[in-house]
Parts: structure tokens; sequence; C-alpha cells
């Protein structure tokens, strides 16, 4: 595995020699990005047990993924998404589309990488966001450059086992010291309240929601108002703060939430996430399909299946990693859960993915603390780089292949341009949750490539011309929805529901324009799609014709 790779078998899918087990801990290790480390932690430091919703239905996504892709995927013989496209309908167009879907799904999978990566050295070092940005990028370019898939393969499987233990020893060190000396402390009642006197410093303008009136004492601008280290009444309701201004909270006051936070309380802590916003149950439901499809069509994730040996193999591999996640899945849970004793200020300033690096520091202190808080940074830059190498791989080789046809010399002028184009928009973005990025990449996979794969698998009835209406209308209506809400929030209400999650509208609606401009052409099904289907369905060693 470790041998340089020279050949577009190498680069791309490891030369398909790549066993079930070890390619199951790579795309676990590949899955595991800022989202599921830092932001899965942030998400239930932010809205409680509601978050659990999305795990469930990325773990049944992979459980979609085994029954209906994977095996023929596998026997297809494509290397990308896009040459699946091409062979399977025998267009140069669709094959054109689907390369700039996979593109916008791999570029907003990436921004979160980077940012977390910023976010994390922030607050570990006080340094730029931008060295956090450098440090994945650079060692993400030595990695994919050096090697491609045959090198990320190895370094993504040990570094899944890595990130397991270095974010386990210090979850459960937390949860034994909360167990023996603090008890539910600020928790009891459900409702996350500062323990202690509570000095919180906001980094940038944010609006916090105040759930019952307290004093604090501030300095900066507050509502607007400047203050010079005064006592201040915060009533119950919305309220400005000010970049770097500085409030203190008494000791039992509840925490407020920054904007787009709810404010939680114990009744209500597992009802759908959304709630404290406009159409919650639809946000939820919306957010949810987005995850459990787009999983289905994630490029990076893919392109592991088609490194097995066999389809049977590559079967094996997407039931294992359910197993492998699950496990993992249950430590960013405990983070959060934690977060709301040891780190309630979090939820003030918005900054909540970072609870997984402050926590051990703030709670154990001393030596044992920075070496706890060393174990955690090292998992999370892990999660960062192995995600990013498997995005610039999946990228950079659709590229290639599109628009050169491979070769070890476009395969890494696509990794650079899969790398340069998030980390051109970083710098416009403001501080985002990893989570909420993730899902909009998700959001564009389940509304242009699910479609795609689903039908083009097990549907004989799919044309060219309604291939390519299912994917422009969903993949551009998704990365549209995704692009706008970068950069603009929309107006309160249904538009600022749908522009955040729009996957349950738009996915229908790509399903169902495949099927009906499909249905309009039937006359133009590729005259090869009988010996296609009968490649992709039936055992490897059988003839296709």
């Amino acid at each position: 595995m470790s041998r340089p790779a020279r050949t577009t078998s190498d680069l791309l899918v490891a030369s398909r020699g790549v066993t079930p087990w070890w390619n199951a801990s790579a795309i676990s290790g590949e899955y595991i990005s800022a989202a599921t480390f830092v932001g899965g932690a942030g998400l239930v430091l932010a809205y409680g047990a509601d978050t659990l919703w999305l795990p469930v239905a990325a773990t049944a996504g992979y459980v979609l993924l085994l029954a209906f892709v994977t095996a023929p995927l596998r026997r297809s013989g494509a290397y990308t998404i896009s040459d699946f496209a091409e062979w399977r309908l025998g267009s140069r167009g669709v094959r054109r589309v689907v390369t700039a879907c996979v593109c916008f799904v791999g570029w907003f999978y990436l921004l979160p990488q980077f940012q977390g990566a910023g976010a994390a050295l922030r607050a570990l070092t006080g340094a730029p966001a931008w060295t956090g940005w450098a440090v994945v990028v650079a060692v993400t370019l030595s990695l994919v450059l050096s090697g491609g898939m045959r090198s990320i393969t190895a370094v993504q499987a040990v570094q899944f086992w890595v990130k397991l233990v270095a974010v386990a020893v210090p979850a459960v060190a937390l949860l034994g010291m909360w167990h023996m000396a603090r008890g539910p402390g600020p928790l009891g009642d459900g409702v996350p309240r500062f323990e202690d006197t509570t000095r919180v410093h906001v980094r940038a303008d944010v609006t916090v929601t105040v759930s019952a009136p307290v004093t604090v004492t501030a300095r900066g601008r507050v509502d607007g108002v400047p203050r010079h280290g005064e006592a201040v009444l915060l009533r119950e309701g919305r309220h400005a703060v000010g970049r770097d201004t500085v409030v203190v909270f008494p000791g039992g006051a509840r925490v407020p939430h920054a904007e787009g936070l709810p404010v939680q309380d114990g009744a209500t802590w597992a009802t759908p996430l959304g709630r404290g916003e406009e159409h919650g149950l639809y946000r939820t439901y919306s957010a949810m399909l987005g995850v459990l499809l787009g999983t289905m069509g994630l490029p990076h994730i893919l392109m592991r299946f088609y490194t097995n040996t066999s389809g049977v193999a590559a079967r094996r591999t997407a039931a294992l990693v359910p197993v492998l996640l699950a496990l993992f899945y249950v430590f960013p849970i405990l983070y959060g859960t934690l977060g709301r004793a040891y780190a309630p200020d979090l939820l003030v300033t918005g900054d909540t993915d970072a609870a997984v690096l402050l926590l051990p520091r703030r709670s154990i202190g001393g030596p044992p603390g920075t070496l706890l808080t060393a174990f955690a940074a090292a998992a999370a830059f892990a999660a960062f780089i192995c995600t990013s190498c498997g995005l610039a791989v999946a990228i950079g080789g659709t590229i290639s292949q599109c628009l050169r046809r491979g070769g070890a010399a476009a395969f890494r002028a696509g990794v650079v341009i899969a790398l340069a184009a998030p980390l051109a928009l970083l710098p416009a973005l403001g501080p985002r949750g990893a989570a909420g990025l993730v899902t909009t990449a998700l959001g564009v996979s389940a509304c242009s490539l699910c479609p795609l794969l689903v039908l083009g698998i097990w549907w004989r009835g799919l044309t060219p011309a309604g291939a390519a209406a299912g994917l422009l209308l969903g993949g551009g209506l998704a990365v549209s929805a995704g692009v706008t809400g970068l950069f603009h929030r929309a107006p309160p209400g249904w538009p600022d529901a749908v522009l955040t999650q729009p996957a349950l509208l738009i996915a229908p609606a790509a399903f169902a324009a495949m099927i009906a401009v499909s249905a309009l052409t039937r006359r133009r099904v590729p005259r090869h799609t009988d010996r296609a289907l009968r490649r992709l369905h039936l055992p490897e060693d059988a003839p296709a014709r």
C-alpha cells in the first residue's frame, strides 16, 4: 500500500486491491469529518438530544447504500461517478453535468474542514484562522499528490483508529470526573446555567436570547449602548452584543443562546431539530432526508467502493461501516452533553464547535488537562485531513477524467483546483457551524447524484435527456440555495426554511423530472442499456452480453 502510485488505477482506485476491513476503516476515517467530530458535539451542546436524528439518518443512508448502490457501482468498472454516468447513458453532456455536481458537493464539504481547522487552532493557540487552513491544505496536498488513493487509504484507515482512541480517552476521563466530582451541577433541571461567576468574551457581533431576566456586568456595546464595566439588566428577549464585548454573568444564571440556537428547557429537549425557528418540523425532516439520500451520493465515499476487489467485497465493506461509525458517534454526544456543564459560555458566543477542544482544559486543568486537550486536537486535525484527502481525490479524479481523460499530471492539477476553490471563499464567510455546511453538501448530493445513481442502476428507462433534466433541476436549485445561504439570510418564515433545508422539496422534484423527461424521450434509451444492466446486476464472472 505504500509504494508510489504511477497509473490512473493507482491514483483513483488503488488498483482495486483494498480488503473490506481495511476499506471500511478508511471510509469511516474519511466520513468522520469536521461535522461529525466537532460539529456533532456542538449541535448536541446547542440543541440537546434533538440532533441524534442526524447520525440515525446517516446510518440509514449507509443501509440504503449497501442495498442499492455499492455492488452494482463496483461492477460497472468505472473510476468515478462521471465515468459511470457516461458509461451507463453514453452521453458526454451528462458526464459534464455530473462533474459539476461532484465538484459542488465536494467544495461544500471541504468548507467546514478548512473552517473547523482554523477555529480549532485559534481556540487552542490564538493563531489566526488562516493558519489552520494552511495546515490542512499543505498536509492534504503532500499526501494526495504523492500517491493518490493508494497512499491515502493506509493513512485514513490507520487514522480512524487513532481518532477513536484520541477522542475516547478524554471523553471517558471527563465523564468520570463529572460523575465523581460534580454530579448534575448546572444541569439539575435540564437547563444550562453558569455554575460560578463567568466571564464571557464575545469576539464577533452576536444577538443572544435571554430566557429569564439577569443582571450582568458589561464592558463594550450591549444593545447598541457603550458600557464601561457597569451593571446592566438584560430583560427576557433578544439583545445585541457587540464585537470584543466582555460580559460577566453571575453564578446560577441561565445561559443565553446566540442567534439561531434555541432556548432550551428540560421539558422540550427532545422536540424536533429546528425548534425555536419557524417551521421547525419541516426543517427537521428536510435535513434528515438530505442526510439520508445525500449519503448515497457522496463522491468521496462512493469512490472507496471502486477500490474493493469485487462487488461482494464492496457489500461487506458497506456493512462494516455503520458498525464502526456507531462506535465513534457515542463520543461527540458525550462531549456535547458535558459541554453544557463545563463550557456553557459557548452558547452565548455561538462558538459551539469548540466544545471538544476546550472541555479537557477547562474541566481538569494542569498537565492532565493539557495532555487530554492534545489528544482531542490530534483527533480533530486527523478528521479534517482524512476527509479533505478523500474529497481532493474524488474532485481531482473527476476533473481529470472529464477534461483530460486521466493521467497523473491531470489528476494532480485537478487536486489543486479542488482545494483552491473553497479556500478562496473562506475569507468572505463568517463563523458557521460545521454540521450546517456539511448538511448543505449532503443536500446537493441528495438532489442530484442520488437520483442519478438509483435510477441509473435500477431503471432501464432512464435516458440522457431525463438524467440531464433531473441533474440540472435538482443540482441547480440545491447549489443555488447553498451558495445563497452562504452569503445572505433569507426573509424569515418559509423562504428561510426552504433555503436552509431544501432537500424535502428539491430531491423528489429531481426524481420526478428524471422519470417524466425519460418517459417523454423513451425512444432515446441507449442501445447498450440491457447489456449495461446485466453487468451491474449479474456476478462479475458472468458474461455481460
